[in-house]
């Protein structure tokens, strides 16, 4: 499975550390960026390209990371066909997946530690949606929002 990671400079070494550990648990990278410090860098530039990714189905899942994870989640969230949570925890990173079918995650690295973050990143990517009637009814009601505004 390939997962989309990105992030801003003040997420730079957390996305890091999530991508070594996702590699290490088989799963394959596509890393957006950044790369190396740039304190200049805007989470757009890299939040775009990563929620690309993920709503063409070139990647299954994405994973942003920026100082509060905010800024990357609403800029992911302008991308037809994301679904994509700001999540502190890791029962919040299970529900998104059970309930709403998320398909990215938005990490905060000024707000949530290594330790914690491998931890929800491992909730969320080892949960399945539940295909529930009420969850699928909501979601479909998301997705009509989306093509009543958004017309790419």
């Amino acid at each position: 499975m390939k997962i989309a990671l990105a992030a801003d400079d003040a997420g730079r070494e957390l996305k890091n550390a999530i991508g070594k550990e996702l590699i290490a648990k088989g799963y394959e990278i596509a890393d957006f960026g950044l790369g190396e410090p740039m304190p200049t860098a805007d989470y757009p530039d890299y939040a775009l390209p990563a929620a690309e990714a993920v709503a063409s189905g070139e990647c299954a899942f994405g994973i942003l990371v920026c100082g509060t994870g905010i800024g990357m989640s609403m800029c992911a969230n302008k991308v037809k066909g994301i679904r994509c949570a700001h999540v502190t925890d890791c029962f919040s990173a299970e529900a998104t997946r059970l309930h709403n079918d998320a398909n990215m995650l938005a990490l905060g690295a000024r707000v949530t530690g290594i330790g914690l973050a491998l931890k929800i990143v491992d909730a969320f990517l080892s949960t399945e949606y539940s295909g529930a009637e009420r969850h699928t009814r909501r979601i479909n009601k998301i997705t009509a929002i989306e093509d009543k505004y958004f017309k790419a």
